[in-house]
């Protein structure tokens, strides 16, 4: 029985590594893309209101143990310095996907409307020209919220828009904020929210996996920004792209992954890293060898 089983096991192996061969070259494998390498923050940029970009005041942003962490345990007081922690790269076509949770207690003299509450910046303007004293950068925001723990609604996933609007059911929405249909998370349990962002077309929000808010153009104008770059505020502009950037709002908050899937690459069959999900093509990037 043993020799039968060991020359089963041997008749197998070729077919198992070309399974295994074309599993790794599948087209529909997803090649997610880690934002946060879970050792530093390589590849951010921070920005804090007051601040020059790049300046990191009170070590707000920092990893600990493996886990991205907005603190602010080096702050008196909260004192209005919003931050943002900004990734190099901007992208258009994409899945960003971020796995987080608050703790603590909310920084002194944060805003009410603050307490657990961060948020994912997307289709935002370049870091480089953030004024110093400017709040909050002209974009998308995904807003994320924790519960109060006194029973009442609170979800997350929200839409908010600084210095942006959007088209929601055919019509401009000029709403500031606009609430999902997630739930609610109370305590310091991990959620994870991805956002599924086609352009300056869909962009739709899910909650572990539940599609909870979806809008379309989204486009510059509005207000809820301040200090900026006038230059930079062209209303009526749609965003088919930009920055992304993680919140700092006075409480503190944790993620623990920040992924993307890029949706824009090789769309020809005959090259080599072609994958059927990308849906904006860039020839440039083909490999045939």
């Amino acid at each position: 029985m043993k020799r039968l089983a060991a020359a089963l096991l041997l008749s197998l192996v070729p077919a198992l590594a070309v399974a295994g061969e074309g599993a790794a070259l599948s087209p529909d494998t997803k090649d997610w893309i880690a934002l946060f390498n879970g050792r530093d923050l390589d590849g951010w940029v921070p920005k804090i209101t007051g601040y020059d970009v790049g300046v990191n005041f009170g070590n707000t942003f920092r990893v600990e143990n493996g886990v991205l962490k907005v603190s602010y345990d080096q702050y008196d007081a909260f004192g209005g310095r919003f931050g943002h922690l900004f990734y190099k790269t901007p992208f258009s076509h994409y899945v960003i996907a971020v796995e987080y949770r608050f703790v603590g207690e909310q920084a002194k003299d944060g805003p009410d409307w603050a307490f657990r509450n961060s948020g994912i910046m997307i289709h935002g303007q370049p870091v480089e020209t953030m004024q110093k004293d400017q709040d909050f950068p002209i974009s998308i925001e995904v807003q994320l919220l924790g519960g109060r723990g006194d029973g009442k609604p609170r979800p997350t996933a929200n839409l908010c828009t600084p210095g942006t609007n959007v088209v929601m059911n055919g019509k401009l929405e000029t709403a500031h904020c606009v609430n999902s249909t997630s739930k609610t998370f109370d305590g310091d349990q991990w959620v994870r929210v991805e956002v599924e962002v086609h352009g300056d077309g869909v962009i739709t929000h899910k909650v572990n996996g539940e599609t909870v808010l979806t809008y379309e153009k989204p486009q510059v104008g509005g207000g809820n920004v301040s200090k900026h770059d006038p230059a930079v505020k062209k209303d009526g502009q749609l965003l088919s792209g930009g920055s992304i950037s993680l919140q700092s709002e006075s409480h503190p908050v944790e993620f623990r992954k920040v992924e993307l899937l890029n949706l824009v690459g090789c769309t020809d069959q005959k090259a080599k890293n072609y994958e059927s999900y990308y849906e904006k093509a860039d020839p440039a990037s083909c490999r045939y060898q």
